[in-house]
């Protein structure tokens, strides 16, 4: 029963054009359903297949998520979603002679609040990183900083290579979802950060002369994303900074200060990548204030 699921896995990403991460969610999410099934239905039958999955042994999934695991209804929805998907694709790929999933309902998830830092939570965050004297703590000081000015995704900064900066311009260019490309500023205090690590830390991290990644770990490699979450989260405890922090937390922070700041929301849009204005319209809620047309004027550490 594995290999539908993996041929659905490639179609994603060979017709979908879907990410790496967005990938590996669909992946969980349908080898945890189909241990699930093979686990139940084994027990009984001796073996199964894709076609014996009906409306009830779905909805008795979806009971098991929300009971016995205790997952979020968003997270629930999430992995009902992944199931739709694929039971669409083996219809069409003729694998099902009917798709189950069709009467299958899952939690509405409410729209939680982007967890978010305060201007001065931020600062002391930003504070203790600038007193680190090592290549390393350079680094982190620069990628804090940058996740801070521009609202980067944290899959968007450790892809940055050093082609992608425009220090004198003060600018990044990144590939957000779907391998779309947006350009995003940096303000002065981000430029010179940026600038004193790539001129005077990385080449002590560099290993190699061909490496093009702009942020490395000690062994002179691109650094990754969970690297940047524990960076985040050192930080947050050195500050003294009691609130969960989480990979995207700087980059709510960064949509919020914006729009507290007066830029407008279309604005804060094209700056975080989002396709639809819907998506950035969750950050409204914590701000009314007029509307200014200047990144500049708008981002509190300018």
């Amino acid at each position: 029963m594995q290999e539908p699921i993996n041929s659905f896995l490639n179609h994603l990403v060979v017709e979908k054009g879907f990410s790496h991460n967005t990938l590996e969610a669909y992946r969980n999410d349908l080898y945890q359903f189909l241990n699930y099934i093979q686990t139940t239905l084994t027990s009984v039958n001796g073996s199964t297949t894709w076609r014996e999955i009906n409306p009830i042994l779905l909805t008795d999934y979806v009971f098991d998520l929300r009971g016995k695991k205790s997952y979020r209804d968003s997270t629930v929805a999430r992995k009902v979603a992944a199931i739709r998907s694929f039971f669409g694709f083996l219809a069409l790929e003729g694998i099902v002679d009917k798709d189950p999933t069709e009467s299958l309902s899952a939690p509405r998830p409410g729209r939680n609040l982007p967890n978010h830092l305060s201007e001065q939570e931020v600062g002391k965050l930003l504070d203790q990183a600038r007193d680190q004297q090592t290549p390393e703590g350079h680094r982190d000081w620069a990628i804090l900083e940058l996740l801070y000015a521009t609202g980067l995704r944290v899959t968007e900064l450790v892809s940055l290579n050093l082609e992608d900066v425009n220090i004198e311009e003060g600018y990044v260019r990144s590939l957000g979802k779907g391998g779309k490309e947006r350009i995003t500023y940096l303000h002065d205090r981000a430029q010179s950060i940026l600038h004193q690590y790539i001129e005077h830390a990385r080449p002590k991290l560099r290993r190699n002369p061909s490496e093009k990644a702009i942020f490395l770990n000690r062994r002179g490699e691109r650094l990754t994303r969970q690297w940047v979450w524990a960076i985040l989260k050192a930080g947050a405890k050195r500050a003294n900074i009691k609130k969960t922090i989480a990979p995207h937390v700087l980059r709510h922070s960064f949509a919020t200060h914006m729009l507290q700041g007066g830029a407008p929301l279309r604005h804060v849009q094209e700056l975080l990548g989002h396709a639809s204005i819907t998506t950035t319209q969750i950050y409204t809620h914590l701000t009314n204030d007029h509307l200014r047309e200047e990144y500049e004027k708008a981002h509190p550490r300018s």
